[in-house]
């Protein structure tokens, strides 16, 4: 049952990025200008966390994230640049999905590869994935100082930076 799960979230991504890049500019996932859905997840020690904690407070780029995901290993070298270059600025956070994962996988993994720029959430049962529409692993959103969404991203081409900018002036990114 796991491997069909898995085996569902990557062909969702791979026909996603059988489009053009054009699909960058189309809606994906949360509408821009929404506010998500204030949800609790966990922490990998499996403590309770309400992404409230982030949200609203100052700018928020999400990544829904998996260790086995190809797309997000390929986008970690521009959201790690871009997080190191605009740490003050923006709060980064990976929620893993809980998709053939569980929290000592991830653990393991962050271990050989951590990610000291973000702050690491495990969504436990979907609840993250399903207030931020999250269509596939790879998928990015930037949330303004008010919590508002105003980018939303797919894959493993994104423009990290510019969506980071967006974010941090809380502008109408893609």
């Amino acid at each position: 049952m796991r491997e069909l799960v898995r085996g569902a979230w990557c062909v969702t991504a791979m026909l996603t990025f059988a489009a053009p890049l054009a699909a960058q500019d189309e809606q994906i996932g949360i509408a821009r200008g929404a506010t998500p859905a204030a949800v609790t997840i966990e922490d990998l020690d499996g403590k309770p966390v309400d992404l409230s904690l982030h949200v609203g407070k100052k700018p928020v780029l999400i990544e829904f994230w998996a260790t086995w995901c190809p797309l997000c290993e390929a986008l970690f070298p521009r959201i790690e640049a871009a997080a190191r270059k605009y740490g003050d600025k923006i709060d980064v956070v990976v929620i893993a999905v809980a998709v053939n994962e569980s929290k000592r996988s991830i653990a393991r993994h962050l271990e050989r590869q951590p990610m000291p720029w973000a702050t690491v959430y495990w969504d436990t049962d979907g609840r993250a994935t399903r207030a931020f529409q999250a269509p596939s692993t790879s998928y990015v959103v930037g949330l303004d100082a008010t919590g508002r969404v105003v980018y939303t991203g797919l894959g493993d081409r994104q423009d990290i930076e510019a969506a980071i900018k967006a974010t941090v002036m809380g502008g109408n990114g893609r």
